[in-house]
């Protein structure tokens, strides 16, 4: 008998040693979590994205036409000036071309020449022709020659003017000869002048992407150039957090070279598009005072500034869950958690959040849980959730 009671006793034990594991650490226990009381106050939202140091101006310059490279006067790093020479194509047979051209023109100039004067002579004759068709016309209505004697004047007139037309004819085709000569050496001579790589402004060589004797293909670059003091940011933002963003913002701009000198700046241009694939927004921050030393492609961490908000109610931005497709938080209700649906506004760099609508100042909220939860979790609330975890009991 003494050793049932034994073995009974010793039963007991370890039934309740399982249900205080079970309740304290096992499946049943109660979720640990940790919470924060809502709160009210003010904040300076901001917004934080990374980007990279571009040009707003810069050019490629290369051939209209493909051809090959006669000489590159430039190297990278090299400061340019407006119209200066940076590369040459070789012309091949344009300037003898255009000898020939001009050879034809001087020829086109002569034939008109030769025209105005023919035109001259047969207005002359015309005139002549005509004087003495009148006089004769006067002499036939006085009997003094024959009507054949007229008839010989009238036709000669009408020869002459037939030649005069022919000659202005000529006139007319070796002026229209003489433009079309010269539209043609102007449109040569503008394709001799594209061999000639001007700079179209002032800047700095960054590529030199074709050497002397490389033969390249119609708008292929042989040079890319950068207007420095065109230097911007282009800022890439999460779309669920750029709220706020507009044109205008001052910004803070640190450069990775720079790590510990912030650089001041302001959004110059937000774009239309957004990145689709990284739901990304993208803007432009210029720099108020282009910094020393900076290079194109560099990366940079850009903070804006947003306006002050005015009194407001603020919880941490890590309590807003997702439940069912509605933004909300767990909110503990006489120690019960509760899905409440609430409505978010601006947010700051330190991770606290405007509710615009469904919670109010003073309300518990769930910051961090053990686990999901669920309306019907059982919670314990704890002052961290590692400390708890390594102790394994609540403190």
């Amino acid at each position: 008998m003494k050793r049932r009671l034994s073995l009974f006793s010793l039963g007991l034990l370890l039934l309740a040693a399982l249900v205080f594991v079970l309740l304290r650490s096992g499946p049943l226990a109660a979720t640990r979590v940790t919470v924060s009381q809502v709160k009210e106050g003010t904040f300076s939202p901001a917004l934080f994205g990374i980007g990279t140091v571009e040009a707003r101006r810069n050019w490629m310059i290369g051939p209209t036409a493909a051809g090959r490279v006669l000489s590159v006067k430039v190297d990278v790093g090299d400061s340019v000036k407006m119209g200066q020479l940076l590369a040459e194509m070789d012309p091949v047979d344009l300037d003898q071309r255009l000898a020939s051209l001009d050879a034809a023109t001087a020829r086109a100039v002569s034939a008109q020449a030769a025209a105005t004067a023919q035109q001259a002579d047969a207005a002359a004759r015309r005139e002549l022709a005509a004087v003495n068709f009148r006089r004769n016309q006067d002499l036939a209505q006085q009997n003094f020659i024959s009507s054949g004697a007229l008839e010989a004047r009238l036709q000669e007139k009408a020869s002459a003017d037939a030649a005069l037309q022919a000659a202005q004819a000529n006139l007319q085709g070796a002026g229209q000869d003489l433009m079309r000569l010269q539209a043609d050496r102007a449109a040569l001579q503008q394709q001799r002048a594209t061999t000639r790589l001007l700079a179209p402004a002032d800047g700095v060589v960054t590529t030199r992407e074709a050497e002397a004797g490389s033969t390249v293909l119609a708008g292929q670059p042989v040079l890319r150039l950068i207007d420095p003091s065109s230097l911007w940011i282009r800022l890439r933002l999460d779309q669920g957090r750029s709220a706020g963003l507009t044109t205008g913002l001052p910004a803070q701009i640190v450069l990775r070279s720079q790590p510990q000198v912030p650089v001041a700046g302001r959004v110059a241009r937000v774009e239309w598009l957004s990145d689709s694939v990284t739901e990304e927004r993208i803007a432009q921050v210029s720099f108020n005072q282009s910094p020393v030393a900076v290079s194109v492609g560099e990366m940079a961490e850009v903070t804006l500034e947003l306006p002050t908000t005015g009194k407001a109610v603020l919880l941490p931005g890590a309590s807003i869950v997702r439940q069912g497709g509605t933004t909300g938080v767990w909110w503990l209700k006489s120690g019960k958690p509760v899905f409440t649906p609430v409505r978010l506004g601006a947010s700051s760099l330190d991770g606290q959040v405007q509710v615009l609508d469904g919670l109010k100042a003073g309300d518990e909220v769930v910051v961090y849980s053990q686990k999901t939860l669920s309306g019907e979790s059982r919670v314990q609330v704890v002052d961290s959730l590692v400390k708890a975890a390594a102790s394994g009991a609540a403190p």
